[in-house]
């Protein structure tokens, strides 16, 4: 292990599928002395080892890996690069200090690299630029600058630049006059130090009124300061297969690329809701311990292996733990260092670090460990997964197999937090969604290797809302004697429309104690009951306020019953006089086709209610067309596109909006649930 945080570093490789980051992990690893040769076959890989990715002959999973090298303790975290996989993708990336986005330079800046690029940024993390591939044939490096450049800004900058012999020329450390490929070493050398002298004053007037040439180590602390404030985003020139350039690259992660005392501090808050507080948290070994779960592993024989970056204290074996805010510690029975699928038994890890709990059976996904009730309460701030919109409903074909399937998709969703199980209670209707057609593919078969069961599909029932579209006030009176003691309540309310994506409120304006305080929780459960029960189409409700202004009460027979009775029926009675409307969900969508079937696409996406936006040539000659459609309509759509691309046409939908129905289709719902409810 690492004698010290300074001595650790932490690298998160992200970036678009076929850009290599599987290879250049093995390449760094061989590099350092932690792998043997680089270039391994599919099969005896360290980074994508399950047989599923093997198969595949691409990532899934993140995996971790480590080495030590020159004193230093260097974690490398490899993820997925199919837009599928982003989520598992987006959940690790918070164990690093810093995201090396992994460019293809056949392909170029591709819309995953712009993607994990804003992610990286919006997480904090210190960001660098590798091109991987520079030996391909057909490749312009200069033209891939330019392009990274144009998208990203002018502060990505060369670090080093392909050798004309096909190697790299370092442009920072040891800038020499040697051949390159294009540009100018002493060209690259001062753009560096005049992008990374503008965030320090007395050395930008040591650099520019004295003349002074600065050193390496005087430009240190300011480099580190560039890339945590974004100022700089260097770019590196690699082949994972040659292994030109992965030297001189693990140089840069030793000697510039932030340890965890240098890197910006992920966001911990203390509370819940608006209420929450943000809190300190130092890398510091002394202190408690603070230090979240990025990774869940299941596994039949050894259970729940719980992948822990540190951020605080000192972890140690036979320690006593808390997880989150429960108030029963657990036992580290075992801590190991993880390596791909090899596991080393450790004594202990220390903040800045990261490391595998086995057996820690209550972990889950952004769980919290701390070793002191100072830090119950405390969690990271939530990542921004994008909404799994791909649905699948999941049937057995008997009760012994409908066990296996529950048992099984509880483990997935504890895997793989961008997955979604839903049991919707009304249709007796288990879906399970997740970012993509592979996403959810590779699962169905993760569920049969793992558990030995298949299961059917078919496409779930839409998620439409009901909503309102105007103001409108109700009343109703529950009244009801039975003899003795009897039932009453009334209330009068008012709804209005909120925004989109607003909620539900529901505002006490009562004056005088028309309704007693007591009872008005209870008009507030009769209103919920009605908004989850729908008001027309049987459908949830959501954007709408309510206004409790008036009522009455009886002192004998008001009862909490009756006035979730008045609630409930004041609530509907409104809604009918509102222009009450269903909503459904609406999908950004982007197609890549090839150019010859433009035309047809398009066309059938019009047909299905579907608008077209825009069209751009894609980085592989074929044509993207980005618009937006009903989800309805893109449900079961691969199949369709296929057809229509003779099987060369792939789709991506992401969650936009909720958009009012057609009338047609209104009706349509209305009559559903009325025939089913009669």
């Amino acid at each position: 292990m690492a004698a010290a945080v300074e001595s650790l570093r932490n690298v998160c490789l992200v970036g678009a599928a076929g850009a290599g980051k599987s290879r250049l992990v093995e390449a760094l690893l061989q590099a350092g002395g932690a792998a043997g040769p680089a270039g391994l076959e599919r099969s005896a890989a360290v980074s994508d080892f399950h047989p599923s990715e093997q198969q595949l002959g691409h990532s899934i999973f993140p995996s971790v890996h480590f080495l030590e090298h020159q004193g230093l303790r260097i974690n490398l975290l490899d993820t997925p690069g199919y837009r599928d996989f982003y989520g598992r993708t987006l959940s690790v990336m918070r164990a690093a200090e810093t995201a090396a986005v992994v460019v293809n330079a056949q392909a170029g800046v591709e819309p995953v690299t712009q993607r994990v690029m804003d992610a990286a940024s919006e997480l904090g993390l210190c960001r660098m630029i590798v091109v991987n591939r520079i030996d391909a044939d057909g490749v312009n490096l200069a033209k891939v600058v330019d392009d990274i450049q144009t998208a990203f800004g002018p502060q990505c900058l060369p670090l080093n630049l392909p050798a004309a012999d096909g190697g790299v020329v370092d442009c920072f450390f040891r800038p020499s006059g040697t051949a390159t490929a294009f540009g100018s070493v002493e060209g690259a050398h001062t753009a560096i130090v005049d992008q990374v002298v503008e965030v320090d004053d007395r050395l930008m007037e040591l650099y520019l009124e004295q003349g002074e040439e600065l050193e390496p180590e005087q430009l240190h602390e300011p480099f580190e300061q560039a890339l945590r404030e974004g100022h700089l985003v260097p770019i590196c020139m690699v082949s994972a297969r040659t292994g030109a350039g992965v030297p001189e690259l693990l140089e840069v992660f030793e000697r510039l690329m932030p340890n965890p005392l240098e890197g910006n501090p992920p966001v911990f808050l203390k509370g819940e809701g608006a209420a929450a507080e943000p809190v300190a948290v130092v890398p510091d070994p002394a202190r408690h311990v603070i230090a979240h779960v990025f990774k869940v592993e299941v596994n039949a024989y050894t259970g729940r292996l719980a992948f822990v970056r540190l951020h605080q204290g000192t972890i140690r074996t036979g320690m006593q733990l808390y997880l989150g805010d429960a108030r029963k510690p657990v036992k580290v029975a075992q801590l190991v260092a993880v390596n791909g699928r090899a596991h080393g038994r450790i004594d202990s890890a220390m903040a800045g670090d990261i490391c595998a709990l086995p057996r820690l059976e209550e972990a889950h996904y952004n769980a919290v460990l701390h070793d002191s009730h100072d830090e119950d309460h405390h969690h990271l701030r939530p990542v921004a997964f994008p909404p799994p919109m791909y649905g699948l409903a999941i049937r057995t074909h008997n009760e012994t197999d409908a066990q296996k399937v529950s048992d099984a998709l509880r483990t997935v969703a504890a895997e793989d937090p961008s997955l979604q199980v839903e049991h919707v209670a009304s249709l007796n209707e288990t879906v399970l969604r997740g970012l993509g057609d592979l996403h959810l593919r590779t699962v169905q078969d993760d569920i049969r290797e793992r558990y030995g069961v298949a299961v059917e599909t078919a496409l779930p029932a839409i998620a439409y809302r009901e909503t309102i579209t105007a103001r409108a006030e109700g009343h109703h009176r529950h009244k009801k004697q039975t003899g003795g003691a009897g039932q009453f309540g009334e209330v009068f309310l008012r709804v209005e429309p909120l925004p989109r994506g607003a909620g539900f409120e529901f505002v006490d304006e009562v004056v005088g104690g028309a309704i007693p305080t007591q009872f008005l929780p209870a008009v507030e459960t009769g209103i919920r009951q009605a908004l989850q029960a729908g008001a027309i189409a049987g459908y949830p409700m959501q954007d709408v306020r309510v206004v409790v202004y008036d009522g009455k009460h009886h002192p004998v027979d008001s009862k909490e019953i009756a006035f979730v009775q008045a609630g409930r029926e004041a609530f509907l009675d409104a809604v009918r006089k509102a222009r009450p409307v269903v909503m459904e969900p609406v999908v950004d969508v982007s197609l890549a086709v090839p150019a010859e079937a433009v035309g047809g696409v398009t066309g059938d996406l019009a047909s299905m209610r579907g608008q077209v936006s825009g069209t751009a040539v894609a980085a592989d000659g074929r044509m993207e067309i980005v618009g937006q459609a009903p989800l309805e309509a893109m449900q079961g759509y691969h199949s369709r596109l296929k057809s229509l691309t003779g099987g060369e046409g792939v789709a991506v939908i992401e969650f936009s909006h909720y958009a009012p129905v057609p009338e047609s289709v209104q009706e349509r719902l209305v009559s559903a649930h009325r025939t089913g409810s009669g």
